[in-house]
């Protein structure tokens, strides 16, 4: 808090700044100002009050579910007439058709050559060939390591 020379202090520099004309127009200007303040400061601590009041309320009572009540429901109507057996003719005696043939077991039984040597089968090699293998049928079991590959024009093949 202020002290007495300190106020007087401050008012003669006032009176200085603003002049005896003005002065009371300020002190009645900040007199409203410091009003305001006040006002807004009390309504806040009023509010945080009121919602401490409010938490604290509902923290005191648990919370209680309301009473459980079970929808109206129809029951269907149960007939027991409808649950035995009717009477019905005798299925007519079907031959089965015929199997149709296993397209995929053919294919497997079918000898293929693997991917890799598909490109070698057709004259050239490829990364994934070891041997180089012949048109005409030769197996690359039958070629001798040391014998050197036979030279082919490849570009007849392209």
């Amino acid at each position: 808090m202020l002290s007495i020379p300190d106020m007087a202090i401050l008012g003669a520099a006032a009176l200085l700044f603003f002049g005896p004309e003005q002065l009371p127009k300020v002190a009645r200007k900040a007199g409203h100002v410091m009003r305001e303040i006040q006002n807004t400061s009390q309504s806040f601590i009023r509010e945080m009050e009121r919602a401490a009041d409010i938490a604290d309320e509902s923290a005191a009572k648990p919370y209680e579910p309301p009473p459980y009540e079970p929808a109206p429901y129809d029951a269907p109507t149960y007939d027991p007439a409808a649950w035995e057996e009717t009477p019905t003719a005798p299925f007519p005696a079907v031959d089965p058709p015929a199997p149709e043939p296993d397209p995929v077991g053919e294919q497997l039984a079918e000898p293929r050559p693997a991917p890799g040597l598909t490109a070698a089968a057709s004259g050239g090699m490829t990364q994934d060939a070891a041997l180089p293998i012949d048109v005409d049928g030769l197996h690359p079991e039958s070629l001798d390591p040391a014998e050197p590959a036979p030279e082919r024009d490849h570009a007849a093949h392209l």
